[in-house]
């Protein structure tokens, strides 16, 4: 239980199909840490307001409700690989990674070890068990669907996870929360990373690691040097603004090359990709050993597109798009669908 809508009406949904429920919230960073301006205020989950509003739904509910605090785990699993990739050159989505290693496998564990006979989200996804397998199908809400953020699941952990608000689009969800009574019917949707409530997250790195001898070049993909940076980590894929380059066209940003200290910059035109490699690979389907059509997504924002999935011998895969894409970034995840059905995904890397 987050605190949020989604979570809640899941919660109340299945006490009220008779279900003996258990309410618990994943404490997993301290708040206290972030000096937030004067009557400032940010649309982030897991905040300590989400807590108390996870804890007064439960209370209307009449169900136990624990607090399992993950601070440590998060810290270790989340934001240090958060930071190592910023600081490598790569654009990191905590998302996916919070879902796989604090949802799915520690919060899973715990609820396992309360005998617990499964771990209930309030995701808009969909689990199907069909043909001895289970399968991850889109939220029959596709503007709601977060079965992009999930392709991490194992067969095994399928099993005892349920997504009981897969079938429901959102105003059914908060409708529900309405005739239920809960207070959280017209809670605003979380926005923006939770450990970085300002969305800056340049001064969120450098207050965790420093800024160190960061500065250097930015080039153009012809070679020209068209001026100085204060540090990679301050730019991503596709960036266009703070580039402070006087040039006849607009720029953008087209590769980051850490270990050089590198920000390469090119026209529109060059930000486009025929295809990238993808590794670090879970698959929800036989692991596949010979090519293949797939639709692919590279972002949460991003709309699915057709592309041919080659398998690569030392286990990594090639994405060819079929037709050029922007914003192919390193570290954020590809994720492969048939359909509604999710097939698997990874992590985009450099070639």
């Amino acid at each position: 239980m987050s605190g949020g809508v989604d979570s809640s009406v899941a919660a109340a949904l299945l006490k009220e199909q008779g279900c003996e429920v258990i309410g618990m919230t994943m404490q997993i960073w301290d708040y206290s840490s972030f000096a937030a301006e004067k009557g400032e205020t940010f649309g982030t989950c897991c905040s300590l307001d989400d807590v108390h509003d996870a804890r007064r739904v439960a209370d209307s509910l009449n169900i136990p409700f624990y607090v399992v605090n993950f601070e440590k785990e998060f810290d270790k699993k989340v934001i240090d690989k958060f930071c190592d990739d910023y600081f490598s050159g790569r654009t990191p989505n905590p998302c996916v990674l919070c879902n796989q290693v604090l949802k799915f496998e520690t919060l899973l564990r715990r609820a396992r070890e309360l005998e617990a006979d499964y771990l209930v989200t309030g995701h808009y996804a969909r689990i199907v068990h069909e043909d001895d397998r289970y399968s991850l199908r889109k939220g029959r809400d596709h503007a709601k669907d977060q079965s992009y953020f999930l392709f991490t699941l194992t067969q095994e952990q399928m099993q005892f996870i349920r997504f009981p608000l897969g079938d429901l689009a959102k105003e059914e969800v908060r409708s529900h929360a309405a005739r239920l009574g809960l207070r959280v019917a017209e809670k605003p949707e979380s926005q923006d990373i939770c450990f970085v409530p300002d969305g800056d997250y340049v001064r969120f790195l450098e207050e965790q690691r420093g800024t160190g001898s960061m500065d250097g070049e930015i080039v153009h993909v012809d070679g020209q040097v068209l001026g100085r940076h204060q540090g990679t980590y301050r730019y991503t894929i596709g960036q266009r603004r703070g580039l402070g380059l006087s040039w006849p066209e607009p720029l953008y940003v087209v590769a980051i090359d850490a270990p050089n200290r590198r920000v390469v910059v090119g026209e529109k035109q060059h930000l486009s990709v025929e295809h990238c490699r993808v590794q670090n690979l879970n698959w929800m389907i036989p692991a596949p050993n010979e090519a293949f059509k797939a639709a692919c997504r590279i972002r949460y924002s991003h709309k699915e597109v057709p592309a041919s999935i080659t398998p690569r011998e030392d286990g990594s895969i090639d994405v060819r798009f079929d037709d050029p894409q922007q914003g192919v970034t390193p570290g954020q995840a590809a994720v492969f669908y048939d359909g509604d059905r999710v097939l698997g995904g990874g992590w985009i890397d450099t070639e």
